[in-house]
């Protein structure tokens, strides 16, 4: 009888992501010119199969999010204690994107990536789209039609809606209670397709790393390496420094358990690069793993997914930085401090706008007189930045749902700091 322990889910999508990086890289360096691989392989299997399980994350956030915070919502037995759970998670949400792209001010600064002898040149065009006015983004949030919303999968309005349903739910009585019972019910059988998907993850993974692997090609790093790894330091201090920082200050919570029990979420969000598709994995990650209620979890993870940008900050933070050293502006004290300020409310602003990063970056370039084609610099290897900022943005949101967990007494403790609590989905 074999004593071999099983692979664990962490194990088998870092696999996966290998397998699918080196497979990728043999088809672009050995078949690249070869049609029956490009038309079969990369863009039949390896696309299909990873749109497909990106799909069926994204599949599940909608009824999940909504399901989620309808039980969260209608257990508060004190409805200021919405209020409340909203001033803390929006504060905290506000304050680490200021963090996030005041540091990577910082190390673009020092480092200056942008400080080259030779010209940088780009093939590509932006082409900027207009971000919302604050007085449309404040009518955008209540749904005219919720069916609607949840068919185009606006979050924000997807939260108002399940907020002021959960909360009708609590103050109906007899009738309130079968509904949440029911919903109850459903969020259980949701959790229970979650986990399938995440035995997938793997396979998922494996076809979405063959694919950019075999298509993205070295020379786009050359005339951006110094830009693309000054943005990977940043997010990196910010996820491995700064969060378990505040953490312990704010909690006391060993970060340490923290960062390892974020490691499959953390890998799910750089497979997907999508905040909203790890909503089912964050969810699943802060209750069964982290012992956060449910009522906490359901409100600030689709929150956070929604407004929390820290990733997106920092490489608005780098690329400002990066684009006016190459185009030789020099900007003030002043226009960084706006910088900061523009990208920390533009997260609230422009959340749940498709493209939101290059959106905001439009924005914070024009408010401080940079020429917005310097996009284009940097769009060949922002895809590979995207995966990676992702997965900072859903650190940071499970940061925050356990500092209000604990803050609300909301926590159990016992489950946080037993690091075998959630091995068994793996």
């Amino acid at each position: 009888m074999s004593n071999k322990k099983p692979l664990g889910l962490t194990m088998k999508i870092l696999i996966g992501m290998g397998l699918g990086i080196i497979i990728g890289a043999i088809i672009q360096f050995a078949m690249g010119d070869v049609k029956f691989v490009q038309d079969n392989i990369v863009n039949g299997l390896f696309h299909a199969g990873g749109k497909m399980f990106v799909n069926s994350l994204k599949m599940l956030v909608v009824p999940l999010v909504f399901i989620s915070l309808v039980c969260g919502t209608c257990s508060l037995s004190d409805p200021s204690k919405l209020g409340r759970l909203g001033g803390k998670s929006i504060a905290l949400y506000l304050t680490t994107t200021a963090i996030a792209i005041t540091l990577a001010i910082a190390l673009a600064l020092v480092i200056a990536p942008g400080v080259t002898d030779q010209a940088m040149t780009s093939a590509a065009t932006f082409n900027a789209k207009e971000a919302p006015s604050l007085t449309q983004v404040l009518i955008n949030i209540i749904p005219s039609n919720p069916i609607n919303a949840m068919a185009e999968g606006n979050m924000l309005q997807i939260i108002v809606f399940a907020l002021l349903f959960g909360i009708a739910v609590s103050l109906a009585g007899e009738s309130g209670k079968r509904i949440a019972s029911l919903f109850e019910d459903m969020n259980e059988v949701v959790m229970k397709i979650v986990n399938i998907i995440m035995n997938l993850a793997p396979y998922g993974v494996f076809f979405l790393m063959a694919k950019l692997a075999s298509e993205i090609s070295p020379s786009t790093f050359l005339n951006v390496a110094k830009y693309f790894f000054v943005v990977l330091l940043a997010l990196g201090v910010h996820a491995l420094v700064t969060y378990p920082i505040i953490l312990k200050f704010l909690t006391g919570l060993n970060p340490v358990i923290f960062i390892r029990k974020m490691r499959d979420t953390a890998l799910f969000a750089f497979s997907t690069a999508s905040s909203n598709a790890t909503i089912p994995v964050t969810l699943e990650t802060t209750t069964k793993k982290m012992g956060v209620d449910n009522s906490i979890a359901s409100f600030t993870v689709p929150l956070g997914a929604t407004i929390n940008m820290d990733g997106t900050a920092i490489m608005q933070g780098v690329a400002t930085v990066f684009i006016a050293q190459v185009y030789g502006v020099d900007l003030s004290i002043a226009d960084y401090l706006m910088v900061i300020l523009t990208a920390t409310l533009a997260s609230i602003g422009t959340a749940g706008v498709p493209g939101v990063g290059l959106i905001m970056l439009a924005m914070v370039l024009q408010q401080v007189g940079l020429p917005v084609e310097g996009i284009a610099l940097i769009i060949g290897v922002d895809r590979l930045l995207d995966m990676t900022r992702t997965a900072v943005n859903v650190t940071g949101d499970s940061m925050v749902t356990v500092i209000v967990a604990k803050t609300e007494k909301e926590l159990d403790t016992e489950i946080y700091n037993d690091p075998w609590v959630g091995r068994k989905t793996e």
